[in-house]
């Protein structure tokens, strides 16, 4: 979601596969080829640990993706839409408006022609313009690794709100870095029954299943 680089990222341990021009991953049988450009789009432009725990997931088949209606939110490099649109979900890949180009041109170098028909790569800025999607209408919400600006969790939890309904499932993979990670979870818990259905220790990545709590009729 946020198009911005660390600071001082050249003296952290692990983070010089980020500043490669590109990333080669297999999923869903196929090779898959992902371009990463650091030192112009920041974050947006690398693949994290968590987008890898998620298409990992994907592919074990604990979520049916066949047919499904999927939608990923801040997706960066779009390895996590690629993959799901692989597995024969029905993908539209959003981020904020500078990486879209940048999006769209992995999703079209890594989707067959009859896989991006049934893909689309849109401009989403949480929170703003969500009328331009279709309310409740998907039946997954994918997120990797975008719960870690404090400042965006009133509108990503607006935008889930919106985009879910009751039969909707969400699945955020992410790193638990900070107190403030746990406190979006408790946000969510307004709204949503929230659990975690994976842990990957090698990468310390969580991932957390979320569906909109049914409202109770009154009798």
């Amino acid at each position: 979601m946020a198009l911005v680089p660390y600071e001082n990222h050249t003296s952290l341990p692990g983070l010089s596969k980020l500043h490669e021009p590109s990333a080669t991953f297999h999923f869903a049988k196929h090779k898959i080829h992902i371009r990463q450009d650091w030192k112009r789009l920041g974050v947006a432009a690398v693949v994290w640990d968590a987008a890898v725990v998620l298409c990992t997931f994907l592919e074990l088949g604990s979520i049916a993706l066949e047919g499904s209606s999927a939608v990923e939110l801040g997706a960066g490099t779009g390895l996590v839409g690629i993959v799901a649109a692989l597995l024969g979900a029905k993908v539209t890949i959003t981020d904020r408006e500078p990486a879209v180009e940048f999006l769209e041109s992995n999703v079209q170098a890594n989707l067959p022609l009859d896989f991006q028909a049934r893909t689309k790569v849109t401009e989403l800025t949480w929170g703003e313009s969500l009328d331009r999607f279709e309310r409740g209408g998907y039946d997954l919400v994918l997120g990797a690794d975008i719960v870690y600006l404090e400042e965006t969790f009133p509108d990503l939890l607006k935008t889930l709100e919106y985009l879910s309904s009751e039969r909707t499932v969400i699945l955020l993979s992410c790193r638990i870095r900070y107190e403030r990670d746990q406190d979006f979870l408790k946000m969510l818990q307004q709204g949503f029954t929230v659990e975690e259905v994976h842990y990957e220790p090698e990468r310390d990545v969580y991932i957390y299943k979320a569906q909109k709590r049914r409202v109770k009729e009154d009798l």
